[in-house]
């Protein structure tokens, strides 16, 4: 599939690499995200290396007027394939979450992507054409103590592909959902929530990198699923919410993530 290709949160990480391997594919680019400066850079190498062409728009889609930028540089152009990948989380308390960045992660992660989506489908569907890949996480199998806010949000986004593949059935739109396990992008490092900043993973965690992230998702668009787990990870613990009760899976992963968050286990947080 050929014609122009957006994806938003380009600036770094997994919208990065969807950047390059689309470019590879010989797509023009619509390249969304809120800093101009690296889209810049990412733009110039793209030209330079692939010979396409790359528009960029620099805003935040988590505001109504970062959602309108978006919508008029999408409105002239025929997209073929869109990736929706801008996002972000938190880390710790819920309680003690600063409740404008959790809002903030609700309408980036969750109103964004319906409010282009439904902006790119009708589109597609007249062309009879179209991929839309939409970057959720294997937080979505579950809820997750200590990021609540953003496993709702991956949850809601994993439901929802899974609703519109089943309209879209046989229309020649195809709607993926991208769930990876933990990965080496600069998420882990931007978390935040009440001033934390989350620590690595576990040096025995298989880490996925961003390119093996965008080569598998690719992989499966092509080939017309709607769901894929795309690492050690994220493939373990969508089996393993299948065979182990929740209550169990909960306390589990909150361990892990009261951990990360650096919550004394004597803390009444979670308990």
């Amino acid at each position: 599939m050929t014609g122009p290709a957006l994806v938003t949160g380009a600036s770094s990480g997994l919208g990065r690499e969807y950047a390059r391997a689309l470019a590879a594919r010989g797509h023009d680019l619509l390249l969304v995200a809120r800093r101009r400066a690296r889209l810049e850079a990412l733009r110039d190498e793209l030209v330079a290396r692939d010979g396409i062409d790359v528009d960029i728009v620099a805003c935040d889609l988590a505001t109504d007027a970062g959602l309108a930028d978006c919508r008029a540089a999408i409105a002239p152009r025929p997209i073929t394939v869109a990736v929706l990948n801008a996002g972000f989380g938190s880390l710790g308390p819920f309680d003690e979450a600063d409740p404008e960045h959790e809002a903030r992660m609700v309408r980036l992660n969750c109103l964004a992507v319906v409010d282009l989506a439904r902006q790119l489908i009708p589109d597609m569907r007249a062309r009879g054409r179209g991929q839309i890949i939409v970057i959720s996480s294997a937080a979505a199998w579950h809820p997750v103590p200590f990021m609540a806010t953003y496993a709702a949000t991956k949850a809601f986004e994993l439901h929802f592909v899974r609703a519109l593949a089943e309209e879209l059935r046989g229309s020649g739109v195809g709607v993926l959902a991208v769930c990876p396990g933990p990965t080496d992008t600069e998420f882990s490092a931007a978390l935040s929530a009440a001033g934390r900043r989350a620590p690595g993973w576990p040096k025995a965690m298989p880490i996925e990198t961003a390119r093996g992230v965008v080569a598998r998702s690719l992989a499966a668009a092509d080939a017309g699923r709607t769901v894929v787990a795309t690492g050690p990870v994220a493939q373990t613990t969508h089996v393993a919410t299948r065979l182990i009760p929740l209550g169990w899976t909960l306390r589990i992963v909150g361990a892990v993530h009261r951990r990360r968050a650096r919550i004394p286990a004597g803390n009444a947080h979670g308990n």
